[in-house]
């Protein structure tokens, strides 16, 4: 079996062949532009759909959105917007700069796979609760997806996603 996942990233695509072994995942990159919606499962379900429309063929895409529930501007900022408010906007630094007074810094990701096989759209849920710290990280890991992997320190760990080991990775509750 083979499944077009719609992403340009590849520490995603690494991910999820990682995850799904056994399976053939291959990267379908996209060119259309995403729907200007804060809401993760509208645009994962939309991506999917896209590209099976132009392939005809199994296809997965996720969704993410990172939400800070007390950052100072906009309660659970950035939420579908990462990339526009933080990547391309204030930055990982802007960001640490915004936060450092604010003593509650509780965060998470919220994703939403979606899988599209021309009949039913299906939907998959994860979520990773944990803190924004203080200071940058500034490693590189091979299956990173975000800078915010640099900032983020899971649950119940002591170290953020950038510093982690794959094996540490997986053992996150």
């Amino acid at each position: 079996m083979k499944i077009y996942y719609v992403t340009g990233n590849m520490g995603k695509l690494k991910l999820a062949q990682d995850f799904l072994k056994g399976i053939d995942v291959d990267m379908l990159t996209y060119d259309f532009e995403e729907p200007d919606v804060n809401d993760i499962e509208y645009i994962a379900k939309w991506k999917v759909k896209k590209a099976y429309d132009k392939i005809k063929k199994p296809c997965m895409a996720l969704d993410s959105g990172f939400y800070i529930p007390s950052y100072p501007k906009e309660e659970n900022f950035p939420g579908a917007f990462v990339k526009r408010k933080i990547i391309d906007g204030i930055g990982i630094d802007g960001l640490l700069k915004e936060m450092r007074k604010v003593e509650d810094r509780y965060c998470y990701f919220l994703e939403c796979l979606a899988y599209y096989d021309g009949t039913e759209c299906k939907l998959f849920w994860g979520k990773s609760e944990g803190i924004l710290v203080h200071e940058r990280t500034n490693i590189n890991h091979d299956k990173k997806w975000s800078s915010l992997w640099e900032v983020f320190m899971p649950m119940g760990t002591h170290k953020t996603l950038s510093e982690m080991t794959e094996k540490e990775i997986e053992t996150i509750p």
